[in-house]
């Protein structure tokens, strides 16, 4: 079981994992491009209260590499998102940020009840509208040279469908959306649009806060907000009436 009192790094399945610490578990997913190594602080600062558990998406950081296209696309990442959760002796939060914030609400939404709550900083709910879909694939296909990985990883960042959009107003997984204040305004309008379709989401944008707000000086905000959010929520297995 993935339970450690000290740093270290172990391999659940295929991918590189990090944990720290001991307790309920929190699961921090990394954005395109990024590592697990991008949530030290906020791991740090949790890592007396809970196991923290942070892996490298494949392609990414320590996890392998693989040549095959379809091994990055999104049912794939949460197939490899299924494995290590089921490492775990309890269900986890799932905290994402960009990509890892869709993997998690694309999660919740096929897989209902399955955590107990996730965290997501700037992202959104994808695409409903298929020629606004495409045109992201389009723009992620063109910068795929950008994001610091082999081009084929990037298929991960790809839009395939609308079952996000389509499954927000039935999702009951209680969510906490986290926006920067000083990052582009649309992650605030997204986290605004989640905040009134979903039955239990909260958003909470942090002042000054920029993209990549839980690896500055805004870590010990993100973490203290993931701490009270998992506090507050029903213990493992029971559900909020």
């Amino acid at each position: 079981m993935l339970a450690n009192t000290a740093p270290t790094t172990v391999v659940a399945v295929r991918l590189h994992t990090v944990t720290k610490g001991s307790g309920s578990p929190i699961v921090f997913i990394h954005g395109m491009g990024t590592s697990a190594a991008g949530w030290d602080s906020c791991m740090s600062l949790l890592a007396d209260r809970y196991l923290v558990v942070a892996p490298d998406l494949l392609g990414h950081g320590e996890s392998p590499v693989l040549d095959d296209p379809d091994e990055y696309t999104r049912d794939r990442t949460l197939a490899d998102l299924d494995e290590l959760l089921a490492e775990l002796d309890e269900p986890a939060v799932l905290v994402g940020h960009s990509l890892g914030g869709y993997l998690a609400l694309a999660h919740a939404a096929t897989r209902p009840d399955a955590t107990r709550g996730i965290v997501i900083i700037n992202t959104g709910p994808g695409y409903r509208d298929p020629e606004k879909r495409e045109a992201w694939n389009e723009r992620s296909r063109r910068n795929a040279h950008r994001f610091g990985v082999p081009e084929q990883v990037t298929t991960m960042n790809l839009q395939e469908d609308s079952v996000v959009m389509d499954r927000l107003a039935e999702m009951q997984t209680p969510t906490l959306v986290l926006a920067g204040g000083d990052d582009r305004p649309e992650y605030i309008g997204a986290g605004e649009y989640l905040e009134r379709k979903m039955p239990d989401a909260r958003l909470v944008v942090v002042d000054g806060g920029g993209h990549s707000m839980h690896e500055s000086s805004h870590a010990s905000e993100v973490a203290d907000l993931v701490a009270d959010f998992t506090a507050g929520l029903p213990p493992a297995g029971k559900h909020r009436l």
